[in-house]
């Protein structure tokens, strides 16, 4: 029986990064080929019930071997990785019995544990880290290689008792499109958690409300010679419009149930000019006062430069699951004490993104998300701990004991 560990240092070796700008499903072949060598290797390991669509889901189950009436547990992790940096290109590096200090990479980027607070609590155990030229590549293969295993670990295991466990591997979850071609039916899950980022003992089950904003500015270029009274320069108005937004609410002076408006892209000239903007935040109420701000920046600017001006466009990303997994707090109860009983006092905290989760609870099933035991994401300086990883697998396990 493989290892987590194994099957992670194996996974992570498949370039499946995500791209934003392409127009196919999924949005690489990279992900496609690593979908199909894991349907090949599930197989293989003797589940009988795993199928992988034209889009590059996996979905599969292992039926009960307990009677009873048991909800249908499932579990999700995704295929792709940040196309941020590129995917690991030689063997990741493995530091046994980590010190406690500065972790210093082949590149000469450091990972400081006064600074990554995550690594501090990392001493004694084994860690993974890269060259710092690539990413590693634990969000979220890790979730995937725990997830294998805990299956693996069943089949290999009929002495413990389990309901029918359900589980999925999506593509794209990294540019935000994973749940647009997910299929519910198929995936057949009573409730479930997605397996994806953060350290061992996280159970978390609030996210942002997201939304886009594209703000266009129409401005008029003459020779600036002769510009007077006519020109209106698009680039300084899409400046005054970002100053008309509060400053101590962006992205970099926020925290915890804190939202933001984030300048994500700008791109233009005297002539024309795009901003991208996300928009975060927890509370539904708070998060329609954003969205109105936009539109009062934007009517202002047109009061000043002329009706036409500024036009801002805004498409709601995903929602809070919060809201649904309430009225089911047991999918967390029952996390949190099976967190207990591995060691550790569980962490919750409201998910400053989202997840699979985020949109699958508002399709019917109700979906928490659950620490890998990886952190430093979408970085060079990314981290997994071994031990955390195989505590991660061993959870997975309890909680379908715990149903039984």
């Amino acid at each position: 029986m493989k290892t987590t560990c194994e099957r992670f240092l194996d996974y992570v070796r498949w370039n499946t990064c995500s791209d934003e700008q392409s127009q196919t499903v999924p949005s690489t072949p990279g992900q496609i080929d690593f979908a199909k060598y894991l349907t090949e290797e599930l197989k293989a390991l003797g589940i009988e019930d795993v199928r992988l669509d034209d889009k590059g889901y996996i979905y599969g189950s292992l039926p009960a071997n307990v009677d009873g009436d048991i909800p249908t547990i499932g579990f999700i992790a995704h295929l792709d990785t940040s196309e941020a940096h590129p995917s690991v290109t030689k063997a990741p590096r493995i530091i046994e019995n980590y010190d406690g200090g500065i972790i210093t990479l082949e590149s000469g980027m450091t990972i400081d544990p006064d600074v990554t607070v995550k690594l501090a609590d990392c001493k004694g155990q084994t860690l993974i880290v890269t060259d710092g030229y690539t990413l590693l590549g634990g969000d979220d293969k890790a979730g995937i290689a725990e997830i294998v295993t805990a299956l693996e670990y069943l089949l290999t295991h009929p002495d413990v008792k389990h309901g029918k466990v359900a589980f999925s591997f999506t593509p794209d979850e990294e540019i935000g499109t994973s749940q647009d071609n997910f299929n519910v039916e198929a995936f057949g899950a009573d409730f479930a958690y997605t397996i994806d980022g953060g350290s061992f003992g996280e159970i978390d089950f609030e996210n942002f409300f997201a939304a886009t904003a594209m703000v266009k500015i129409k401005g008029v270029t003459t020779h600036p010679g002769e510009a007077k009274n006519q020109m209106k320069n698009a680039s300084l108005i899409a400046m005054e419009y970002d100053h008309l937004l509060p400053p101590w609410e962006r992205p970099e002076h926020t925290e915890g149930y804190e939202g933001f408006y984030h300048l994500d892209t700008i791109s233009g000239d005297c002539e024309n000019c795009t901003m991208a903007y996300l928009i975060r935040e927890h509370d539904k109420e708070k998060f329609d006062g954003r969205k109105e701000t936009m539109e009062k920046a934007s009517e202002f600017l047109n009061d000043r430069y002329g009706e036409g001006t500024v036009t801002v466009e805004i498409s709601e990303s995903y929602r809070n699951m919060a809201e649904i997994v309430r009225p089911h707090m047991h999918i967390v109860d029952n996390a949190r004490e099976a967190i207990r009983q591995l060691g550790v006092e569980p962490v919750t905290s409201p998910i400053r993104g989202g997840t699979d989760g985020a949109e699958l609870s508002y399709k019917g099933v109700p979906c928490p998300n659950i620490g890998t035991g990886s952190f430093n994401h979408h970085s060079v300086t990314e981290v997994a701990s071994v031990d955390q990883m195989e505590k991660c697998t061993h959870l997975v396990i309890k909680i379908l004991e715990k149903y039984a």
